[in-house]
């Protein structure tokens, strides 16, 4: 197994549940994404999502858009993002999944060379959420022959047959999108209790719930019935806030996370991957 199905099977084996924080590559600082990755593993999470700054991001809102330009205004590129990466990788236990544009991936040596250095550096996944099904042959292909793990989203509207081609196209786990929109915070926690149950009877993959999850309230709800809660907007918004305050957003990343891994329940001490 890779490292995504190791952690995910030995979460289930002790009937635990995951947490899976986005960061956007570079923000808040050009520099901070190794320590920001440690940050969060020290936290509780077991898998990070790394977004690849673009300079236009599909269905994130203006908090992590936002993130992103300023990521890349800082001279953070897809080569400085594998960089930081393979310096970090050797220190860290937990999952990485790279979220990536498809015309990105086409820039960085096409789907092979892309998972390749992707690979190379360190990440375990990766993520194209504006590649359609019926395009996403290399890039799965090339996903597989790297060693890497190859999730797609499935929406709230996605019909049926749809939710299940997708499901049987995925390896790692499954995404699911919690609501119909853009990332952001919400008041509420999303309810996914069905569609949970009707991505069950289509695949055995783990399941992990994005979009609108911003407490440790809301992981909870999440966690009654998915395998892992993703917490994006929420995360970065912090980040930011302590970027203008100036205070270490390294330390920012790993309270917000530790408060958010209470929803998963009692904790338990933290294991290296071996």
């Amino acid at each position: 197994m890779g490292r995504i199905e190791d952690i995910f099977h030995g979460l289930r084996s002790r009937q635990r549940r995951a947490l899976m924080p986005f960061v956007c590559a570079g923000h808040p600082a050009s520099d901070g994404t190794g320590s920001l990755l440690a940050a969060l593993e020290r936290g509780g999470a077991s898998i990070a999502e790394v977004g690849f700054p673009f300079s236009d991001p599909v269905a994130d809102g203006p908090v992590i858009a936002a993130a992103m330009h300023e990521a890349i205004l800082a001279g953070v590129t897809p080569r400085a993002v594998f960089e930081a990466v393979a310096a970090a990788r050797p220190l860290l236990g937990l999952g990485l999944v790279a979220m990536v544009s498809v015309s990105m991936v086409h820039r960085c040596g096409g789907p092979a060379g892309f998972a390749a250095n992707a690979a190379a550096s360190g990440f375990d996944g990766l993520i194209v959420p504006d590649a359609p099904l019926e395009e996403s042959g290399p890039l799965m292909r090339s996903a597989a022959e790297s060693g890497l793990c190859y999730s797609h989203l499935i929406a709230p509207t996605t019909p049926p047959r749809r939710i299940e081609e997708l499901a049987k196209a995925s390896t790692g786990f499954v995404y699911l999108v919690a609501r119909v929109g853009i990332t952001g915070e919400q008041s509420g926690p999303p309810t996914v209790a069905p569609a949970v149950s009707r991505l069950r009877q289509v695949t055995e993959l783990p399941i992990a719930v994005g979009f609108g999850i911003s407490s440790a309230e809301h992981v909870r709800m999440i966690v009654k019935d998915a395998d892992a809660a993703i917490v994006g907007s929420a995360l970065v918004k912090r980040l930011d806030v302590a970027k203008r305050e100036s205070r270490d957003a390294s330390a920012e990343a790993e309270s917000f996370v530790r408060e958010l891994a209470a929803g998963l329940g009692p904790s338990e001490p933290a294991k290296p991957f071996q």
